[in-house]
């Protein structure tokens, strides 16, 4: 399938690496020039450097932290009229709620809710002016079944995903859609090193408690990023003009409802 996105341009946040980077590579193999961000200049330049080789489209290397004023201004510096935003943060650690403090809600609301706010508010009118738009949020499985321990989380991109079922039938009619993706466990270094903790605390081999895990979930195994990256790709194409203000889980039938 065509998607319609060849000549696009997209910024992508924290995509040096897992499913930031897979969205990267998927728009990119459509034809679309990316401008990625990550914290860490290393695997950053090294993605921007894959993407090139691969697909023949120019990849532009931020290094911003864009949780951070400045790392946002940096990227809209480098970007200030993408057709595409695709956001996205590293969520906060696990924990109990009673030792979280005020000052560990801000920083994970910064992170995982407002960060994204404030893209989307310095880019979504360029996008009704130019009539075309696509706004995806990666946000977390765990938006539509909660996790206790991850409840700093929980409540960050709840928050966004309240936001953005009221801001997203205001440009669906300029052919501006904004939509979340919500994943479930997939094959990432995060991933792994949430469960190289908890191999750790057990006293268990890593291996072994991916395993129990894998066996554990319907599908029998872990998704690969790639298959998320297409997902975003479709998402941002020109025939998902009619989608808009939707949570689209891909947890491989991880959660066990209706709706």
């Amino acid at each position: 399938m065509d998607l319609g996105l060849d000549g696009k341009t997209a910024i992508v946040s924290a995509a040096s690496r897992g499913l930031g980077r897979a969205c990267a590579r998927s728009l990119a193999a459509n034809g679309v020039t990316v401008v990625i961000a990550a914290r860490t200049p290393g695997p950053l330049q090294e993605t921007a450097g894959e993407i090139r080789a691969d697909f023949g489209v120019e990849a532009i290397a931020v290094v911003a932290d864009v949780t951070t004023p400045e790392g946002r201004a940096a990227l809209l510096e480098a970007c200030p009229r993408p057709d595409i935003l695709v956001n996205n943060a590293g969520g906060p650690p696990p924990g109990d709620f009673r030792d979280w403090s005020r000052e560990d809600w801000i920083k994970a609301l910064d992170a995982n809710m407002l960060s994204a706010i404030e893209m989307i508010r310095a880019t979504l009118d360029g996008m009704i002016e130019r009539r075309f738009g696509r706004v995806v949020n990666i946000t977390s499985s765990a938006v539509k079944a909660p996790i206790a321990a991850l409840g700093l989380s929980n409540g960050a991109r709840a928050g966004l995903t309240g936001f953005v079922a009221g801001l997203a039938r205001q440009g669906v009619r300029h052919n501006v859609t904004v939509n979340n993706l919500l994943p479930g466990p997939f094959d990432t270094e995060r991933l792994r090193g949430t469960a190289r903790a908890a191999a750790a605390r057990a006293g268990r081999e890593l291996e072994e408690v991916l395993e129990e895990r894998r066996q554990a979930h319907p599908s029998g195994r872990f998704g690969r990023p790639e298959e998320f990256g297409e997902a975003c790709a479709f998402l941002c194409s020109g025939q998902a003009g009619y989608i808009t203000g939707q949570n689209l889980l891909i947890d491989g039938g991880g959660y066990p409802g209706t709706l």
